[in-house]
Formats: C-alpha cells, sequence, structure tokens
C-alpha cells in the first residue's frame, strides 16, 4: 500500500520519516523502534501516535513510500 511520507533529511535525504498519510489521515512518528537497509530500499518500524506500530519501505530510485506492515496496540 503506497504511502505519502514527510521525512526529516539530515546529512542524506530521506533519513526518517517523521509523519505519514493513511486512507486520508495523517500519523506522526513518535518513536522510531528500527531501520534496517535492504539492497534497495530502506526500512523503518516506527511507533505513531495513535500508539500502533508500523513498517514503512522507502524506494529511493522510484521515491516511493509504502506499509510493509501494521500492528494494533504498539506493544514489544
Amino acid at each position: 500500500m503506497k504511502l505519502k511520507v514527510q521525512s526529516y533529511s539530515g546529512h542524506k535525504a530521506d533519513q526518517r520519516p517523521t509523519r505519514f498519510t493513511l486512507h486520508g489521515h495523517t500519523f506522526e512518528v513518535k518513536e522510531q523502534i528500527d531501520s534496517w537497509l535492504g539492497p534497495d530500499h530502506a526500512y523503518f518500524k516506527v511507533r505513531a501516535d495513535d500508539s500502533n506500530i508500523y513498517i514503512l519501505k522507502h524506494c529511493a530510485q522510484e521515491d516511493e513510500w509504502s506499509l510493509e506492515m501494521f500492528r494494533q496496540g504498539g506493544r514489544e
């Protein structure tokens, strides 16, 4: 599922997501739990302001973001 994502750009572009829009609702990223790089993608495990956990995937070549996983409740 494709997302609209606003991200923090420090020493590189799209360093980490700060908010994202899903089904017309905007969520603030309250915590970045983890991140890792794949061959062509970056993944971010985040807790949003609704206390749920999301894994967001960024494909830099196409500059596209997608939702890869959602977990309700946000408990580790």
